[in-house]
């Protein structure tokens, strides 16, 4: 006899899939697992709720460690949607991680680092979609970043972000706000030597002496206010990548401290590495745009959950992840449904 179906659908409900789900992340395969759950329940629930990255803060505020060196990320990753034609919100936009054009949901996120347990948190992020709301992805940075200094009033010391963010208005913002920056800028970046009069030039073609090498050289970019000190490091990343980053810190005098101040920004990626392969975040095919909101938002409720248990157990979120097949696979080998057999 067939259980009755379920009258209610959940948030939790729709998580919990998304968390221990393993490839396929559709409404149908829900259904299909669940007696009690309809596919139009399931998509009922995502079309007409209303879930918001505030409710991610809200999970992750009960776990996060602040710390007064902290530092807050911010960077963007596309949700890929290339072979859909029909989802709202989809859009044509650089991917950094296929190093093309491609259609998907844009996701700007913002990290906190605390540097001293070597942890990081996601607290907020925004969907890019100016055809909606009419804001680019610098609004949605500032705005985050303004939430952060006066809403969530989160310890802090140092922004980082990465060269797309790294305009004149955004490195004023942050030094308003009287916190520091580190940014790798575009080598065509025009700046001078702060005491030089002579016109600018682009950033890479500045010479910077031994010493300067070692220590960072005083320079002044162009719009910036002279009464800012800033500092230009040449950054070795790999063997053929150096990056040009520039700062506020006053403090900063040694390259090589430069160097590892630039890397915690990399921890922003393994989060999007992270939340794309083991939350299904990129799966949903549904066409509405609140669906695909809905789907996103939950799949972070899943990274904040993944990875707080990833803390308390030492393990990391793929082991975590894999380690759900593992009663499966012992009872398997013990007593199999499906045996082999040889002629």
């Amino acid at each position: 006899m067939a259980r009755p179906k379920r009258t209610t659908f959940s948030r939790l409900d729709y998580c919990q899939y998304l968390l221990v789900g393993q490839t396929n992340y559709t409404l149908t395969n829900y259904a299909e697992h669940v007696d009690s759950i309809s596919h139009d329940m399931v998509n009922r629930y995502l079309r007409d709720s209303k879930l918001t990255p505030s409710m991610v803060w809200e999970q992750t505020r009960e776990h996060l460690i602040a710390d007064t060196h902290g530092y807050i990320l911010f960077d963007d990753t596309v949700i890929d949607k290339n072979y859909s034609r029909h989802i709202e919100g989809v859009r044509s936009q650089y991917s950094g991680n296929a190093h093309q054009v491609i259609r998907g949901i844009g996701m700007v996120n913002c990290i906190y680092v605390n540097p001293t347990t070597e942890q990081f948190w996601i607290i907020d992020f925004r969907l890019f979609d100016p055809e909606r709301d009419g804001k680019t992805k610098m609004d949605h940075v500032r705005e985050m970043l303004s939430n952060v200094h006066h809403h969530k009033a989160l310890l802090y010391k140092t922004v980082l972000v990465d060269s797309w963010y790294a305009s004149h208005s955004m490195m004023l913002f942050i030094h308003n706000l009287g916190k520091l920056f580190y940014c790798p800028v575009k080598s065509n970046r025009l700046a001078r030597d702060a005491d030089s009069t002579e016109h600018y030039a682009h950033v890479s073609k500045l010479t910077l002496t031994d010493e300067e090498q070692k220590t960072g050289k005083p320079i002044r970019l162009k719009n910036m206010p002279a009464s800012i000190p800033m500092k230009l490091f040449r950054v070795f990343v790999s063997t053929n990548r150096t990056d040009n980053v520039v700062t506020n810190d006053p403090a900063q005098h040694c390259a090589d401290d430069t160097r590892k101040v630039c890397a915690i920004r990399w921890l922003i990626e393994q989060f999007h590495r992270e939340l794309k392969q083991n939350t299904g975040v990129d799966a949903c095919q549904c066409r509405k745009q609140r669906i695909q909101r809905n789907h996103i938002t939950c799949a972070v409720l899943v990274w904040v959950r993944m990875k707080d248990i990833a803390y308390q157990t030492k393990m990391s979120i793929y082991e975590m992840k894999k380690g759900l097949l593992r009663n499966y696979l012992i009872e398997q080998l013990k007593n199999p449904d499906i045996k082999m057999s040889f002629a």
